[in-house]
């Protein structure tokens, strides 16, 4: 079987892709990053996550972003409870860049061909590197950046998701069995996963279960 990295955070979209990746037919190695994130019950989720939906391994790669901080995620700055303009102060300077750089060294020293990551540019709070001119731009760059690209082994990046409403997700991640009671969404999850109701992310979560008529298994605090 083909290999494929796929970034895992133990959320809900990471969980359908990695679903979609292994129903690509690929052997996937997941991969989560553990950056300084004030809600570490993510990075249960993701282990508990990897080896339900059949991941060849699962690891985690330690990135200490709460070091330079600016996030309300990296930093001791609230997490907002309601929507407002621009890109909120939950976006993480550079962090999807570094995990998919991670990936992406990953995927070469695996021999992997593919790596796919969960980003959304419809439910995606305005956050920049959940674009498509992001995504596109570092496909762009794997294949610069890497001996697999110049020697003609191109890596190619995957965002199965990026055009999807949360309501289209919830769907997806049912036909193909996924349990979301299992993931953890939440900006601000307690220690065992629990979220709290009022940031964008259980927000969002919350909508699109509502839009696609399932019930809504979050374990709320």
């Amino acid at each position: 079987m083909k290999r494929a990295v796929v970034l895992v955070s133990g959320g809900m979209d990471s969980a359908v892709t990695l679903a979609m990746a292994r129903a690509d037919g690929l052997a996937c190695h997941a991969l989560s990053v553990a950056y300084g994130q004030r809600h570490s019950s993510e990075l249960v989720a993701a282990e508990r996550l990897a080896a339900a939906l059949g991941a060849i391994e699962h690891k985690t790669v330690q990135v200490d972003l709460r070091s330079i901080g600016g996030s309300a995620l990296t930093a001791d700055i609230d997490v907002p409870e309601q929507g407002g303009a621009g890109i909120p102060v939950t976006y993480v300077p550079a962090r999807n860049t570094i995990m998919l750089s991670i990936a992406l060294g990953w995927a070469e020293v695996l021999g992997a061909s593919d790596i796919y990551c969960g980003v959304n540019a419809v439910d995606y709070s305005g956050y920049p590197d959940c674009r498509p001119a992001f995504i596109e731009a570092f496909q762009t760059l794997a294949n610069l950046a890497t001996k697999a690209g110049v020697e003609g082994r191109p890596l190619r990046l995957h965002a199965p998701l990026i055009a999807l409403g949360k309501a289209d997700i919830v769907r997806e991640g049912l036909r193909l069995g996924i349990d979301f009671a299992q993931t953890v969404s939440c900006y601000q999850a307690d220690a065992e996963g629990r979220a709290c109701g009022h940031c964008d992310a259980c927000r969002l979560r919350a909508e699109g279960f509502a839009a696609a008529g399932v019930a809504d298994p979050t374990r709320y605090r």
